[in-house]
């Protein structure tokens, strides 16, 4: 049994793995029945074998709202992803489940708002980093910015980072969305 906090308890599904296997970032797209319960299910198949997810996104994607699509960003070793996989397919209300990092290229996008609070010579560099970005002036003070911001998670990491040298920040992050590239639609 691995260490945890708990006495007792195993540790999670992390802690079990040998460390020379590569931990890899995974997203997923699971299609599944837009009805009560069904995300505490999603969530509670990753909270109770330890999995961690990074990011969650979930809405319907239908016209009739029934089915909704949620996207999923986690780690893992490849044992641990399949696992995962495995086990989000077993769930009653999963109608299927996409791994988009296996199956090819797809498109990541994320959104944030950025509020930085700064004065004087910061206000003007802020600006400045935001134009070369792409961020868009979303609200502003005298003392303090707004920054919309959209793009790959990196960029939107990339962005956060510059903004934390110029003063203190506060972040709220929509979490990815995901699709794969190319003409193939996903069934629902």
């Amino acid at each position: 049994m691995a260490k945890s906090g708990t006495v007792g308890q195993p540790g999670a599904a992390y802690t079990f793995e040998k460390q020379d296997q590569a931990v890899r970032r995974h997203t997923f797209a699971v299609i599944v029945d837009n009805e009560p319960g069904v995300l505490a299910r999603v969530i509670g198949l990753f909270s109770g074998r330890g999995y961690n997810i990074e990011s969650l996104t979930v809405s319907t994607v239908t016209e009739d709202e029934t089915v909704s699509r949620i996207n999923i960003v986690t780690t893992g070793t490849e044992m641990v992803i399949e696992q995962i996989k495995a086990q989000l397919q077993r769930l009653v209300p999963v109608h299927n489940v996409h791994d988009l990092t296996l199956e090819g290229p797809h498109v990541e996008k994320e959104l944030a708002l950025v509020k930085v609070k700064a004065s004087d010579h910061y206000r003007r560099e802020s600006l400045r980093i935001a134009d070369v970005y792409g961020a868009k002036v979303a609200d502003t003070t005298l003392e303090s910015f707004v920054f919309l911001i959209q793009g790959s998670p990196d960029k939107v990491d990339s962005f956060i980072e510059l903004m934390q040298a110029l003063g203190d920040i506060e972040v709220a992050r929509s979490g990815v969305v995901a699709i794969s590239r190319g003409s193939a639609i996903t069934p629902v």
